[in-house]
């Protein structure tokens, strides 16, 4: 027999010493508070099974302790087969779901669209080789064109023979809205996952801004990942380098006026480059730009370069080619698995009818009507959730995870979410946990609120679908986050009794 003693508390004990020694002596925080999270969750609610007249019992204990009960929330916990109810707690009311409206979005293209639908960017042009008139591409909102598919199309041109383009013509839509929705917070707009949604994406409206420490009391410099992209910001450089071992404080300030970014405070000189995902100010120049530099380096002449609304077809173009999207099903997994919101917009995009004077928003009410989603269910006013003027309910969400569950396209959407502990938006969540790849669900967080929602397939007990939202807290996400994941692990520790 084994004559050494075990204590589960003094494990843990041991454990969370063993992490915060860590903490001391290594600069990835991140992945240290990661571990810390995974770690507390797994010894947090290691008890017996409970039955499931215990789990409201159990859940609330946890959301009444004394700093979660001045938040709100919203929860409703099903069987995915037969949708019995296990708990549910304000299931019918409002609530601001953050990303978790792209559940909705990316629900609604899915059953109109189907899976291995395409967007397909047509090219036109006018004139005969190898002195082309004109050539015109017609942006049709295809999120997933990146610089390497307009590589290939200027090898593909000169390869055909084309020398010379007199005029270089882009199409970005005939826009009825703003490319900027409204709604979204200003403090959100000049950063990567607030961009503009317009119809000639490339590279997803981003590019990137590294800071990189120089001599000590010399400004950092900047380094953009492109610099067509770069050029369209103005930037007033007020940063330092600061001695080894000096507190971060880097700001990035924007003035709405004009397109200034204003950096200030210091970084240490002995840690790496710190990096910002930006917007990029003027995306149909960026496109068209872009496109003249790499057609450029084919030694494609161009003569002038234009921009129109118009989409028709004008002037005797014919058809020469069309760049193809990744398929609709990689598209909703960008939204959901990655939490992207210019994907999750750019779907949303699609579902409007210009012939039927039918907005975006209208058509996802349609798509979502005809799957048995009422629409006083929601109320939304973007596709991805960046808008604190979306409100949606638990049954919302949780009806749609369900009836989605029954269509042909069932395996698509489920494979879209995130994977606990695996990958997206949780794979540093449940890592350490019978949870791990047993959870698909989509994230949401704001500041004030934090929501999951999907599928959990608990050890001892049928499938679950649910959704869990907390609104109105004053807590920071990390620990909204916490006490979310302790829910999901009471779930998983239900049996049938």
């Amino acid at each position: 027999m084994n004559n050494c003693f075990y204590s589960p508390k003094l494990t843990v004990t041991l454990g969370l010493f063993l992490l915060t020694f860590l903490e001391q002596f290594t600069p990835n925080l991140l992945a240290i508070e990661a571990l810390k999270h995974s770690y507390l969750i797994s010894q947090s609610e290691e008890k017996s099974s409970i039955c499931p007249a215990d789990l409201s019992q159990e859940i609330e204990r946890i959301i009444k302790e004394e700093k979660y009960r001045r938040s709100r929330w919203g929860i409703l916990i099903q069987t995915l087969d037969s949708g019995s109810t296990l708990y549910a707690l304000d299931e019918q009311k409002y609530f601001i779901p953050a990303s978790n409206v792209k559940l909705l979005t990316t629900a609604a293209v899915l059953l109109k669209y189907g899976s291995q639908f395409r967007i397909n960017t047509p090219i036109y042009i006018t004139g005969n080789y190898p002195h082309l008139q004109t050539l015109r591409i017609v942006g049709k909102g295809d999120p997933s064109l990146t610089t390497q598919q307009l590589q290939t199309l200027a090898k593909w041109l000169k390869i055909r023979g084309i020398k010379q383009i007199d005029q270089l013509i882009v199409t970005d839509g005939d826009f009825k809205e703003s490319p900027i929705n409204l709604t979204w917070e200003w403090e959100d707009i000049q950063f990567y996952y607030a961009t503009a949604i317009n119809h000639l994406i490339l590279n997803e409206n981003a590019v990137t801004l590294k800071l990189i420490p120089q001599n000590v009391g010399e400004p950092l410099k900047l380094e953009w990942s492109d610099s067509l992209a770069g050029q369209q910001w103005q930037i007033n450089n007020q940063t330092l380098t600061a001695p080894k071992d000096t507190a971060y404080s880097i700001t990035i300030e924007r003035d709405f006026a004009q397109p200034i970014l204003t950096l200030k405070g210091e970084l240490a000189s002995n840690t790496e480059p710190d990096t910002f995902g930006l917007a990029v100010v003027n995306p149909t120049t960026y496109f068209l730009e872009s496109l003249q530099q790499i057609l450029a380096q084919e030694n494609i002449i161009v003569g002038e370069t234009k921009v129109i609304n118009n989409p028709e077809i004008i002037n005797n173009e014919r058809e020469l080619t069309i760049i193809e999207s990744q398929p609709v099903s990689f598209l909703i997994t960008k939204a959901n698995e990655d939490s992207n919101n210019l994907f999750a917009e750019s779907l949303l995009n699609l579902l409007g009818n210009e012939t039927k004077n039918q907005t975006s928003l209208d058509g996802l009410k349609d798509s979502l009507s005809q799957l048995g989603i009422p629409a006083n269910f929601y109320h939304l006013k973007d596709g991805s959730g960046l808008s604190r003027h979306n409100l949606v309910t638990p049954e919302a969400l949780v009806r749609t995870l369900r009836l989605m569950s029954k269509t042909s396209e069932a395996d698509n959407y489920r494979n879209s979410l995130a994977v606990a502990g695996v990958r997206g938006t949780l794979q540093e969540r449940f890592k350490e946990t019978e949870i791990k790849e047993n959870l698909q669900a989509k994230t949401g967080t704001l500041s004030g609120v934090s929501a999951l929602s999907g599928y959990l397939s608990p050890p001892n007990y049928p499938p679950l679908v649910f959704s869990i939202i907390v609104n109105q807290s004053e807590l920071p996400p990390s620990e909204l986050r916490q006490i979310i994941d302790r829910i999901i692990l009471v779930l998983s520790r239900i049996k049938h009794c």
